[in-house]
């Protein structure tokens, strides 16, 4: 019969510390301190016991080398020397076996109870750092990369109507199937719809929203979009209900999104040329000639649409000389008037001045006027020129 397993070892374990229970009386937490420390000195001391006697051991077993040496040479006190230590040795082995029995009658516990068997180290490796986001400036000078490299290609898959067809050609054309590609094609709607060309329209639309569930479908299955290319058009030729609905949903928010972008567009552009034609208007003092015209009393605006000095000059007269001064200075400013001398002291404040220079502009135009001569025309500037 083969040789049953002993576990006689396992009857006589030292417990830990904390899980006896104690008298009430009793300190409990200093007892248990006491015995911690008590085992760990008992432990300490068989080791030290230990240490000395292996040190003792290899000390005499390299002198009786050097003795046995010795007496192979011929030495007759080594002789005798090596019966002494071999004694000695003989001693040691009864002291070693002594220690085995002392080692194996203590018991077990937390430290003793087990042994490493095995061990192994594993290192993570570093988690991949996410991509730094990139700057407007970065997306857009890629864009135009991408469009300057595949533009041709990019709109030529933007006009197909069929999805066999769309779907060979992104099978020949892998590279296209990204959020470059996408976002050129996003740019050429909005270019249609402000060109007003619906037909082509429809075709690219629907083009750019296969493109985006196809990079959809990719990150849901964790994969590169382009390994799904033949699930994806298989699924649209043959959809479900649920998922067709929501592609025509998103297909038809597309659409409104780009018309409303190119109508933003238009209007941008609308305010940009007003803007630079109101720019071109401005008068030497900065001011817009249509505004200021728009702005005058009805009595001037009559005077400046007949071109009439006499009636301009009669009109201001009557005016309040802060309110007329204050609408001359406007007109000299945005170029509908080129003051006259009449014109320069009322804008100085001067009122007595201004009623004499009008007297003898007038008596000057009455002798032009008998020589032939109009002056009336040089005083006025267009203000919608």
């Amino acid at each position: 019969m083969s040789k049953g397993i002993n576990y006689s070892k396992w009857d006589h374990i030292e417990v830990s510390d904390d899980e006896d229970d104690t008298h009430p009386n009793i300190d409990t937490p200093s007892l248990f301190r006491w015995r911690h420390e008590a085992r760990v000195k008992r432990m300490e001391e068989l080791a030290k016991e230990k240490s000395d006697f292996e040190a003792e051991w290899k000390q005499v077993t390299s002198q009786i080398d050097e003795a046995q040496r010795q007496a192979d040479a011929g030495d007759s006190a080594a002789a005798s020397r090596l019966a002494q230590l071999k004694d000695r040795l003989s001693k040691l082995e009864a002291h070693r076996q002594e220690l085995a029995k002392k080692e194996k009658s203590q018991p077990l516990n937390i430290d003793t109870i087990c042994k490493e068997g095995k061990t192994r180290t594993i290192i993570n490796k570093a988690a991949a750092q996410p991509p730094k986001p990139r700057t407007d400036e970065e997306t857009w000078k890629n864009l135009e990369e991408f469009k300057q490299k595949y533009d041709k290609e990019i709109k030529k898959f933007g006009m197909f109507s069929k999805f066999d067809d769309a779907q060979q050609f992104l099978e020949e054309h892998p590279h296209l199937v990204c959020e470059a590609a996408c976002d050129r094609l996003v740019l050429w709607c909005v270019d249609l719809a402000v060109e007003e060309k619906a037909s082509l329209l429809e075709y690219v639309t629907k083009q750019c929203i296969c493109l985006q569930f196809l990079l959809k479908l990719g990150a849901e299955l964790g994969t590169d979009p382009r390994n799904c290319l033949r699930q994806f058009y298989a699924r649209l030729r043959d959809p479900q209900p649920e998922y067709m609905r929501a592609f025509e949903e998103e297909l038809a928010a597309f659409r409104q999104r780009v018309q409303d972008r190119a109508k933003a567009r238009l209007e941008d552009a609308m305010r940009e040329y007003e803007e630079e034609q109101r720019q071109a208007r401005l008068g030497p003092g900065g001011l817009d000639p249509v505004e200021v015209f728009d702005s005058l009393p009805d009595s001037l605006k009559a005077c400046f649409e007949s071109k009439d000095i006499a009636l301009l000059q009669k009109t201001l007269a009557e005016m309040p000389i802060d309110e007329a001064r204050y609408h001359m200075k406007r007109c000299v400013d945005s170029g509908m008037w080129v003051p006259d001398a009449s014109s320069k002291k009322l804008l100085e404040g001067d009122e007595a001045g201004a009623e004499a220079a009008a007297e003898a502009e007038e008596e000057a135009e009455g002798e032009a006027a008998s020589e032939g001569r109009d002056k009336s025309e040089g005083d006025y500037a267009d203000p919608t020129a």
